[in-house]
């Protein structure tokens, strides 16, 4: 795949950006600028879908105006005919894959919010760790500029495992990641009652939590093969045969160190 020099230099701070990310929704709107010039576009928006209250949250845009966002989110998110088709395919998607241009273009959507802003060709890709929604690009341009092509498609699935594992890995440290205070109370107990080592420690209860190996690396800021020996240490300590019973092993210790604390107290 030929890049030009715009694209080749988008390419690498798309890649900075991601290794240099610590907030997600901070990454997304960073994302705008290098993902237009990347894919010769014009128009940029990220949003979060949300299960529990079953809309899209957390908007950031490019070249789009507060306003038509606002509108989104209130009434044409009910007659957009392209978002939920695309997001259930989960993979690159060009909008002319859903609907056919002159059949867009006889819409409401097309004509009282996409003309408005000069939205004509359209192409979204959304990012999931494991089932969670972790971020969206819509991306649009101009009718001068011409459709989405194969090729254009395929830089987006280049980009796409690098940018879903970021967002998904700062999804799991702001929603789902273990208490400071439990881990180091989960910690001690698995070093005193497991005879685990402190590394081991961690990784088990981690892995308790729900951690993949290489959440548990980036957490841990060790490599994946380190994350690997000392989890094989924890399953044999705690005699585990899997994740899945190291995982019940560690809460069945604390829910019993629990308890036992729960009788002192009350003697």
């Amino acid at each position: 795949m030929h890049l030009n020099t715009t694209q080749t230099r988008a390419l690498g701070d798309v890649m900075r950006l991601l290794a240099e990310a610590c907030d997600g929704d901070a990454l997304r709107e960073a994302l705008g600028l290098p993902m237009l010039e990347l894919l010769g576009a014009d128009q940029y928006v990220s949003m979060v879908w949300n299960a529990g209250s079953d809309r899209f949250e957390r908007f950031t845009a490019l070249n789009l105006s507060a306003q038509s966002l606002r509108h989104w989110d209130r009434y044409y998110r009910f007659v957009d005919p392209l978002t939920f088709a695309m997001m259930a395919r989960r993979r690159p998607t060009v909008a002319t894959q859903i609907l056919r241009q002159p059949e867009l273009e006889k819409t409401e959507f097309f004509n009282n919010f996409l003309r408005p802003e000069r939205m004509h060709w359209g192409i979204n890709v959304y990012f999931f760790e494991r089932e969670t929604a972790v971020g969206d690009f819509r991306i649009w341009r101009k009718r001068e500029r011409g459709n989405f092509e194969g090729s254009d498609v395929e830089l987006l699935r280049m980009v796409e495992p690098a940018i879903a594992a970021a967002l998904g890995r700062l999804h799991w440290e702001r929603s789902a990641a273990p208490p400071q205070e439990a881990s180091q109370r989960a910690e001690e107990l698995l070093q005193r009652a497991g005879r685990l080592s402190q590394r081991e420690a961690e990784v088990a209860w981690l892995v308790a939590c729900g951690c993949l190996d290489k959440q548990i690396a980036r957490r841990l800021e060790v490599g994946y093969p380190t994350v690997r020996f000392h989890l094989a240490n924890a399953f044999r300590k705690l005699q585990a045969d899997n994740r899945a019973a190291l995982a019940s092993r560690v809460q069945t210790m604390i829910e019993l160190q629990r308890q036992t604390m729960g009788r002192t107290a009350i003697n």
